[in-house]
């Protein structure tokens, strides 16, 4: 007897498994100071990128002072803009002059979204200028994860890895396009 995969649900495969990662994080909520160092360390890797960027800091310097709340349920988080324009942690805010937030609250679906039509699947409230802003670096600004390599291990294993990973990427890319929508029924 062999044992042939299901057609059906090899194309929900990966974005079930980002459900359950989601259902678990709802579930297991780390301890508050996890959650905290957790947020801290990716502002860290936020400003990191955004210092390579003079006109990204540039521009959210014209909104020092201003908050921006992400609610990727589980996942919350409030950020303020420094007056230099990088983001610092803080805790969440009343009133944030920017609210963002998945429209499904399923991870799998703001995955496959952003997969299929490079197109996020999210609700903005807020101020409209500080959104256009976000949205501007959303389009304009990019890791360069080859260069913060090249620094640690040199220019040619950093120009390989670097390789490597956008094959995989590509092929993952690809792989999720020709899956098409999950069909119905199937969690997605």
């Amino acid at each position: 007897m062999t044992n042939t995969p299901n057609p059906s649900r090899a194309g929900a495969l990966p974005w079930s498994l980002l459900d359950g990662v989601q259902r678990l994080a709802t579930r297991l909520r780390p301890p508050p100071w996890l959650e905290r160092e957790v947020h801290n360390r990716v502002v860290l890797l936020l400003n990191h990128v955004l210092m390579q960027e003079d006109e990204a800091m540039k521009r959210l310097a014209r909104h020092a002072g201003k908050s921006i709340h992400l609610d990727l349920t589980p996942v919350l988080a409030t950020v303020v803009i420094t007056p230099v324009g990088l983001l610092e942690c803080v805790d969440a805010v009343a009133t944030p002059d920017l609210r963002i937030e998945l429209k499904s609250g399923s991870w799998a679906q703001a995955a496959q979204q952003w997969w299929r039509a490079r197109d996020l699947d999210v609700h903005i409230y807020g101020d409209v200028m500080l959104a256009a802003e976000v949205g501007w670096l959303r389009e304009h600004v990019r890791w360069d994860v080859e260069e913060d390599l090249a620094r640690v291990l040199g220019d040619g294993p950093a120009t390989a890895i670097s390789g490597v990973a956008r094959r995989v990427m590509d092929a993952l890319g690809a792989f999720v396009r020709r899956q098409g929508p999950a069909p119905a029924g199937v969690s997605a």
